[in-house]
């Protein structure tokens, strides 16, 4: 007996694989999206973490702006008070340079020199006088330049010749002269002094090394 099947197969056939197709797009299309959404909320997640770091470190960071802020202050109240020191130490020395002003003049002084004047502005001292010849003035500045501790860097501005009436009829050339030279305070000489002594044995250790040796 011969069967014949008159049904249309064909068209089942392609119906059944659109929607196995189907099926297996929204399988896919399911999956793809379970990915995805996973991905995003991981992505989400590091994000939210990384967010909360950073609301950590600027929170840390306006605390150390604030700590740094009042470390500046401190500073700058440290400088105040230190120039306040040596504002008060300055006038305590400089209650002392009038007298050793007076006491320099008084032994760089060669003879055949007059002092007429004096006049102290801050560290700076102008002096103006008579000297028997320029050959006193010269002295006199080589004194003040070379001897004294507390005189330094002296400067001639003027020397004129002059005379002086010793009797009726007697009369005398002189010099007439002006300088100037500045006048340190007692912290300055204790540093010059202090310089001054540790290049002293420097320098006396090295002589040894640079004489030749005897055979």
């Amino acid at each position: 007996m011969i069967l014949i099947n008159l049904l249309p197969h064909r068209e089942a056939a392609r119906k059944r694989k659109r929607e196995s197709f189907f099926a297996s797009l929204g399988v896919a299309a399911l999956f793809g999206g379970v990915i995805a959404g996973a991905v995003f909320l991981w992505y989400a997640a590091q994000i939210s973490g990384q967010q909360g770091k950073n609301a950590v470190l600027q929170s840390e960071i306006k605390h150390l702006e604030g700590q740094i802020k009042e470390i500046s202050t401190l500073q700058e109240e440290i400088a105040a008070l230190r120039a306040r020191q040596q504002a008060v130490e300055d006038l305590q020395a400089d209650r002392n340079m009038p007298v050793h002003l007076l006491n320099e003049l008084v032994h760089q002084l060669p003879d055949g020199v007059f002092i007429s004047s004096v006049r102290q502005e801050n560290q700076v001292v102008s002096i103006s006088g008579v000297a028997q010849s320029n050959e006193r003035v010269s002295e006199l500045l080589r004194n003040l330049g070379n001897n004294s501790p507390y005189l330094t860097k002296p400067e001639l501005i003027e020397i004129v010749a002059g005379t002086v009436a010793l009797g009726p009829r007697d009369q005398r050339r002189v010099a007439n002269f002006t300088m100037r030279v500045r006048l340190l305070r007692s912290s300055e000489v204790q540093k010059a002094a202090g310089a001054a002594s540790a290049a002293v044995p420097a320098s006396s250790a090295a002589a040894p090394a640079s004489s030749p040796a005897k055979t």
